[in-house]
Order: structure tokens, then sequence, then C-alpha cells
């Protein structure tokens, strides 16, 4: 028998590249290829790159001219660039940079095995198209072998909701879902390999509307059918928008014993006029009413929420208005980023904050934010947890994982299997971190 070839994947971004990147390494293991976690050995490497942050194409260019050696080395290494970056490029990539093999974009990748192929007679292959055949449906299925105790499970892509920062309607596509019977099929079959706890999936996941037996359904009742999933044990998911947090799925949270007490819902400003300059289509008012509405759903849940700093054009009188919508909410976890332009977007054509004033507004944010996930963590003590446990400890006998609010927690029973899921008294606050003790 030959040697298996080998493929190196680096994946930057979101848990949607994470998921991708490990369907186009499964499609790739049809055509005899195994992953390796140096390029230094790989006979493929595949960049899945992603187009949110700060001259994210640049970054590419900078990784792929590390390659030019090894590419020297072994001419019939090939190089492949899947991702966001690849259908925002497109064609440009290899223009400008002659060692790439290979272009993809997030809704082709399916059609890698065709593509590796080509490359291999010698010839250049490029898609970056938006296919209306479900590339769920024409990759191979998931090989059997035994996975963690989480997973992540794409059920949306796309959005439609144009905010004036963001790419992704222009990378992604429309907004699609996938249809319910399909989802359920693949949640079982991670169940049978091990996973317990899911994270459903999608750049707008719960404007969800996938076709059911009895029409479209909602992300709530996608949630209500995982749930009848024996094993599945865990639902969580990522990312929302305030304007389709329908009732439906508010009430799930309160009744739905799979779903877990954590809720990301990105709010992005807390100034109006800032708000619809950047197209979201929600006032802080409405979105705090919201919140009231989830928390008397299920009071003990933890808020999640992204935030941009230094929007063109935000005052100092909209940045303090932020502050004001942070400090009420109280976030448990939130992620915070200074404003940096998209080429394309019509927030790159405007009045720019100065650097330097969206630094400092920044680090303010940054600290209250901080202060707030603590003041949580420290409220968690003396309290009993479910934890998932998913991995060892950087000390001897420590085991690692995580609680139903998503906070890391750590014990120092050696006993404990990866995958058990155990009640644990919290018994320390760290500063990312619990410390437990099993019950």
């Amino acid at each position: 028998m030959s040697e298996p070839k080998k493929l190196y994947i680096k994946t930057y971004g979101c848990q949607m590249n994470v998921y991708d990147s490990e369907r186009m390494a499964e499609t790739l293991g049809g055509q005899g290829y195994v992953e390796t976690q140096s390029p230094d050995d790989a006979d493929m490497i595949l960049l899945n790159t992603c187009h949110i942050r700060e001259k994210a194409a640049e970054k590419v260019y900078s990784e792929l001219g590390r390659f030019k050696g090894l590419k020297a080395e072994k001419p019939d290494l090939k190089i492949g660039v899947a991702g966001c970056v690849a259908q925002a490029e497109g064609e440009e990539i290899m223009r400008r940079q002659p060692l790439v093999d290979l272009v993809v974009g997030p809704q082709s990748y399916h059609r890698l095995p065709e593509m590796e192929a080509k490359t291999r007679e010698g010839a250049k292959a490029l898609d970056t198209d938006f296919p209306e055949e479900d590339k769920f449906e024409k990759l191979k299925n998931r090989p059997k072998a035994k996975r963690g105790p989480t997973a992540f499970l794409t059920v949306q892509e796309g959005c439609d909701k144009f905010c004036a920062f963001c790419v992704v309607p222009y990378t992604r596509g429309a907004e699609v879902s996938r249809p319910v019977d399909r989802i359920v099929r693949e949640a079982q079959d991670l169940v049978e390999r091990g996973v317990r706890e899911i994270t459903l999936l999608g750049q707008n996941v719960n404007a969800y509307h996938g076709a059911g037996p009895n029409g479209d359904m909602t992300l709530a009742g996608l949630i209500w059918e995982l749930n009848k999933v024996d094993g599945l044990e865990r639902i969580r998911f990522t990312t929302s928008h305030p304007n389709d947090m329908a009732d439906d799925l508010i009430e799930a949270h309160g009744t739905c014993e799979k779903l877990m007490p954590y809720l990301h819902l990105p709010v992005q400003s807390g100034s109006d006029r800032i708000l619809k300059r950047m197209n979201r289509s929600h006032t802080a008012e409405s979105y705090l009413r919201l919140i009231e509405r989830i928390r008397a759903a299920r009071p003990d849940i933890v808020m999640s929420g992204d935030f941009i700093v230094g929007f063109p054009e935000e005052t100092d009188e909209d940045f303090q208005a932020t502050m004001d919508l942070v400090e009420q909410i109280k976030y448990g976890y939130a992620y915070s980023f200074k404003y940096s332009t998209r080429p394309g977007t019509p927030a790159a054509e405007r009045s720019q904050v100065d650097p330097g004033v969206a630094d400092d507004r920044l680090q303010r944010l940054q600290g209250l934010i901080t202060r707030h996930q603590r003041e949580i963590q420290d409220a968690m003590v003396g309290r009993k947890v479910r934890v998932l446990f998913e991995k060892t400890g950087r000390l001897p006998g420590q085991m690692v994982g995580k609680s139903e609010y998503l906070h890391s927690v750590h014990v120092s029973d050696a006993d404990v299997e990866i995958g058990a899921l155990r009640d644990v008294l919290i018994i320390g606050s760290g500063a990312n971190s619990l410390a437990g003790q099993l019950l």
C-alpha cells in the first residue's frame, strides 16, 4: 500500500470555520489524505481564512509567503486558500501569490476532491461560486472515528442583515437553512461517536427556518427536535441577532431541559444613533426589554455580547451610552473590538474616529466588562453546577470542563473521565476559570 498523503489545515476565525475545516478534512480523507499538525510534513496545505479582522487578506498573503521555501523544496506540494478571504479575493490570490494551486469559497468546499485532482494534473483550481446544490449532502458522511464530548454543527449560513461594518453577506451569501431531518441525522451520528454537547452554528442562527415535516421550522422547533436525541445532553447556539429572538425561542430557554442557560446576543453599541448608522434595526431600549424577557424566562441565564467601539462618527456621548448599557446588562462574557474598515462596506467610506480615542474607549469598555465578568464568576462560589469534562488540565490529576453557564471549571480528582457529566461544588474563582470539587 502507498503512504497516505498528508493534509495540513490552518483555521482562522469563527466556529463555523472550525466546522468547515473538519468537513474539508473529511472530504479529502476520501482522496487518501490524513491530517498532520505540521506544514513541513504536508502534501497539501489549506488556509481556511476569515475576513472579519483588519487587513485579513494581507495576513493571508504574509502567511503564504512563509511557504515559498517549502514549495521550492517540495514542488509537488499543493497549497490552497479556502474560506471568506478566498471568496472575497478569488483569482487575485493566485495572481499575487503564484504558489497557490487552489482557491475555494466557503460554499464550494464539497468540490474539493475534483479541485484537488485538477491540481495533481498541473492545473490551477478556482471555485468561488454559490452553487445551488446542498454542499452538506454532497459531502461524504463523517467517518465513524471517536469524537470528543463537544462538537459544532452548522445549521444556517449567510446573512440578510447587511450591517454597515460587515462583509458576511458578501462572502457567505444570503441566509440559507438546512432541513431539520438532515441536522437531526448529523446530531445522532455525532452522539454515536461520543459527543454529548452540540453547539448549533449560523451567521444569524436564530433566523433559522429549515424545512421540517410540516413546513418550515424555527430554531426553537429545531432545538425541541434535537432535545429528543438520546445521548445528547446539552444544546447551545451561536451567533444570534436581537431582531430574530422570537417568542418561542425565549420560551425554550425556560422550558427545554437540554438548552443551556447561556446566550450570546450581540448588540454592538448602546447608542441609538450609532445603531442606526450600523443598520442594526434595533434600539438600545428594545434590546434592554428583550433581555428582561429572556431573564424572566430563565432567571439564571448568563448573557454574552459583542461591541464595536470607535465606529465611524462615534462621539463621547455615543460611547457613554454603550457604557451605560453594559452597566445595566452586566454580561458574564463579552467580546469588544476597535472598529476597523472592511473595503466595500458602507462604513468604510465614513469619517473615522481617531485611533488613540478608539484605543482609550476600548480599554475603558473592556475594564467594565472584565469587572462584571469577575463579579458573576465570583458569585458562583458555593453553588453546585453540572460540568461536562473535556480534557486533562495542566496540573497532574487535574481535569477541566465547562459548566452549563460555559464557565471553565477544573477539579483535582484524577478518576474523572473525559466525557463525564458530573455535579461539582464551586470552591474558588480565578481570573478565567472556577475551581471545583466533585459531589
